[in-house]
């Protein structure tokens, strides 16, 4: 009778191992080494495991954490090639482009993420703070509320939820007081109209005493 060994890992497996408790440890720059080593070897077994998919997770992960964002964007990139509808990818890309300063690009990925997983709490959460960065608190409001919602005990969401109601708040006092402005400003322009334009030529003024005609003088010399 012949008893099958256990196969073992493949080289890829091995580095990705590795590359995970040492990210777990926040050594993140030899991580990365072995996240590339993973990925440079023959990734059939880790594809098979959706190790390989982690690994592109885990690798733009620690970029992040090194502040790398640009490498970052490129390892997402890279992934979502293979897995264009996972929302840790696109949302790793869209914190990355949020540290970059590029909050729009970063609502876009956002929302990707969202399209693949409505209550990707982290997404929700993000999206939050790049419409705050961006002045639309309303919309943040919304992110912030739907992510308490799914995860309703986050004292950092209710955080964020009340200073952007606040801030909301305030864009609608300011501008009502502008719209408020304009009205006055209208109005103000229609009046001097009035008064300097149409006024003096309907109008005389009571003090003003009509010439006199001469009388002709008919007699004949």
């Amino acid at each position: 009778m012949t008893i099958s060994q256990p196969k073992s890992p493949d080289a890829a497996t091995n580095y990705y191992n590795s590359a995970v408790q040492l990210t777990a440890g926040g050594n993140y720059t030899d991580a990365i080494a072995l996240y590339d080593l993973a990925l440079g070897s023959n990734t059939t077994e880790i594809q098979q495991s959706d190790a390989l998919l982690f690994t592109y997770q885990g690798k733009s992960y620690a970029q992040i954490q090194l502040g790398n964002y640009n490498g970052a964007i490129d390892t997402v990139n890279t992934g979502l090639a293979i897995y264009p509808t996972d929302e840790d990818l696109w949302n790793n890309k869209g914190y990355a482009q949020f540290r970059l300063g590029d909050y729009k690009d970063a609502i876009t990925a956002y929302n990707n993420a969202l399209a693949n997983d409505a209550n990707f709490t982290p997404a929700l959460i993000n999206k939050g703070d790049a419409l705050e960065k961006l002045g639309n608190y309303q919309d943040a409001v919304t992110a912030y509320t739907a992510a308490l919602t799914v995860s309703p005990g986050s004292i950092e969401t209710q955080t964020k939820l009340a200073a952007a109601q606040k801030e909301a708040a305030a864009a609608q006092q300011t501008t009502l007081i502008i719209i408020g402005c304009i009205v006055i400003i209208v109005a103000a322009a229609g009046a001097a109209y009035y008064f300097l334009k149409v006024r003096p030529a309907a109008t005389k003024n009571k003090d003003e005493t009509p010439a006199k005609a001469e009388p002709k003088n008919n007699k004949k010399n």
